[in-house]
C-alpha cells in the first residue's frame, strides 16, 4: 500500500520531530536508508513472485535501530566512552549483518550507558536519553536509546543485548517487549564491550520491538543457523502451560520493594489467565532468589572451565591503554575533570572488593548453579514464571546511584542462562509502563514469546506516549 521510500521517510521524520527531547538516536544514516529504500522499491517494481522475496528477506524494507555499542558498517562505535570518540565500524557485527541480509534498513545507532554497565543510558560522549513518556525519567541501560526510540515509535525494531538486563530493563521502562534469549544461540561478536571468560555465557544478544509478534521473526534472523536450538515451529497450547507466578525476590536487603502498582499489575494477569485460560497459576517462594544480586556478582566475577579470568572493568575504561585508577578518577569527578560518569567510577571501585571473600564467591557461585538446577525443575518442558521486570516503575534521573542494585530482578536469569520475555502491561496511575517477565527453562523461548502475544491482546501491549 505504501511504497518503502515512504515508510523510511515517515520514520527519518518521526526521529527529527522527537529526539531533540529524547535524545536517543546519536547519530543517524538517513540519506543511506533512504538509498536502501530506493533500492527496496526497485526490487518490489521489477522483482520475481512475492513468495519467493518473503522468503530471501523476511525484513525486507523494515526501518530498524541498533544499540551503538554494535558495529554497524560507518556508524560510530565508542559504548559511551570518550577514549574510543573517533572509533568508527568499518564492519558490521554479525546479528546487524544478518539483519540487513533479511533486507533491514538501519535509521543509525542509539544511546547506552557508558560501557554498557547501568541501567541509565548517559555517558560523556552523548549526554542523557530521556524517557518518552516523562522526559524527567531514566530509559534504563544499556540498551536505553534503544528503548526510548522504539516507545517513540521511531523505529521498528531494536537490536539490544543483556548480560544483568540491559534489554529488559529499557523494554519495561519504555513499555515496549524485548527478549533475552537462551544463552549461546544468538552470536554476541561485533560488540564492545564484548563477554570474556565465563562472561560469553551470561551476554545476550535480542530483539525489542512495540508488538508482541515481531519478536520472533527478528529473533529467527538473528539466530541463523542458530535458531534450530529453538523449538519455534512447535505449536503452543497456551491451557497447557504450567504457569507459577513470584511476586517479589524474597525481601533483598540491597534492592526496594516492589512497587504496589507492580504487584497488583502481576495479580491482574494472574487473574486473567485463570479465569480466560481456566490454568491454575501455582504461587512459589524460591529462597535462594533473595541472593539474586549477590549471586550475579560472584558468578560474573568467577573463572571459566579454563580458569580464565573475566576482563576487569577498570581496563575496559583504559581501552587499550592504562587501567584507569578508579579513586583518581572519583577525585577528578568531583572537580569536574573526569571523562567518565560516576556509576562506571562507583563500578571500578567495587569491582575489588567483590574478590576480597574467595570462600563467600565460591559458596554464591554454588548457589547459582543449584538455583540453576531448582529452576530448570520448576519450569521443566511446559512451565513458565511470571516474575517482576525491576522493583520500581521508571525512576527519576540519577536515582539509580541510590539503589544500585535494583537490576537483581533481571541479572538473576542471565546468570542462569533462561531466556526471558519483557512484556508491557499498560500504564499506571503517573502514566509511566508497568509489565512482567515471562522466563522458561532453556531452549524454551517459544513458550515465553507465545505468552507475550497473548498478554499484548489482554493488556494491549504499547501505549503511544503522550496518547492518555
Amino acid at each position: 500500500q505504501v511504497t518503502c521510500v515512504e515508510v523510511v521517510e515517515a520514520y527519518v521524520e518521526r526521529i527529527k520531530e522527537v529526539n531533540p527531547l529524547i535524545n536517543a538516536v546519536v547519530k543517524d544514516r538517513f540519506e543511506e536508508a533512504l538509498q536502501e529504500a530506493r533500492q527496496v522499491d526497485k526490487l518490489l517494481s521489477e522483482g520475481p513472485g512475492d513468495d519467493c522475496l518473503e522468503e530471501k528477506f523476511p525484513l525486507l524494507g523494515v526501518p530498524i535501530t541498533v544499540k551503538e555499542a554494535f558495529s554497524l558498517h560507518g556508524m560510530p562505535n565508542t559504548s559511551g566512552l570518550v577514549s574510543r570518540r573517533n572509533m568508527i565500524a568499518t564492519s558490521d557485527a554479525t546479528v546487524v549483518s544478518r539483519l540487513k541480509q533479511a533486507g533491514a534498513i538501519p535509521l543509525g545507532v542509539t544511546n547506552c550507558s557508558e560501557l554498557c554497565m547501568w541501567y541509565e543510558s548517559s555517558n560523556r560522549v552523548y549526554g542523557r536519553t530521556n524517557n518518552p513518556y516523562d522526559l524527567q525519567r531514566i530509559v534504563g541501560g544499556s540498551s536505553g536509546g534503544e528503548g526510548g526510540c522504539l516507545a517513540a515509535a521511531c523505529s521498528v525494531i531494536g537490536v539490544g543485548s543483556d548480560i544483568g538486563g540491559s534489554i529488559r530493563m529499557p523494554a519495561f521502562f519504555n513499555g515496549v517487549f524485548g527478549h533475552k534469549p537462551t544463552t549461546g544461540v544468538v552470536p554476541n561478536d561485533g560488540q564492545f564491550p564484548n563477554a570474556q571468560g565465563v562472561r560469553t555465557s551470561y551476554l545476550c544478544t535480542g530483539p525489542m520491538c512495540r508488538y508482541a509478534e515481531d519478536l520472533e521473526p527478528v529473533l529467527r534472523v538473528m539466530a541463523g543457523p542458530g535458531v534450530s536450538k529453538l523449538k519455534l515451529n512447535e505449536k503452543v497450547l497456551l491451557e497447557k502451560i504450567k504457569f507459577h507466578c513470584m511476586d517479589h525476590d524474597g525481601g533483598s536487603i540491597f534492592v526496594s520493594p516492589v512497587d504496589k502498582e507492580i504487584l497488583q499489575a502481576q495479580k491482574k494477569v494472574v487473574e486473567h489467565l485463570e479465569s480466560d485460560l481456566g490454568v491454575r497459576v501455582q504461587r512459589v517462594a524460591i529462597h535462594k532468589m533473595k541472593y539474586s544480586f549477590q549471586i550475579w556478582s560472584a558468578m560474573m566475577s568467577s573463572k571459566d572451565s579454563e580458569g580464565q579470568e573475566s576482563q576487569r572493568f577498570t581496563d575496559l575504561l583504559g581501552d587499550h591503554g592504562k587501567p584507569v585508577w578508579p579513586l583518581w578518577e572519583l577525585m577528578k569527578w568531583l572537580v569536574g575533570m573526569s571523562s567518565h560518569t560516576l556509576p562506571a567510577i562507583a563500578l571500578g571501585l567495587t569491582e575489588k572488593l567483590v574478590n576480597l571473600n574467595l570462600s563467600g564467591k565460591a559458596k554464591l557461585v554454588s548457589m547459582g548453579k543449584s538455583l540453576q538446577e531448582e529452576m530448570e525443575a520448576l519450569l521443566g518442558p511446559d512451565g513458565v514464571l511470571l516474575y517482576p521486570s525491576h522493583p520500581t516503575i521508571a525512576p527519576k534521573h540519577h536515582s539509580p546511584i541510590c539503589m544500585p542494585f535494583n537490576f537483581a530482578y533481571t541479572a538473576i536469569f542471565n546468570v542462569l542462562g533462561l531466556p526471558v520475555t519483557q512484556c508491557p502491561l499498560g500504564l499506571g496511575s503517573e502514566g509511566l509502563p508497568l509489565g512482567i517477565q515471562l522466563v522458561a527453562a532453556a531452549y524454551n523461548d517459544h513458550l515465553t514469546l507465545a505468552v507475550a502475544r497473548y498478554l499484548e491482546k489482554a493488556f494491549g501491549g504499547w501505549v503511544l506516549p503522550g496518547k492518555v
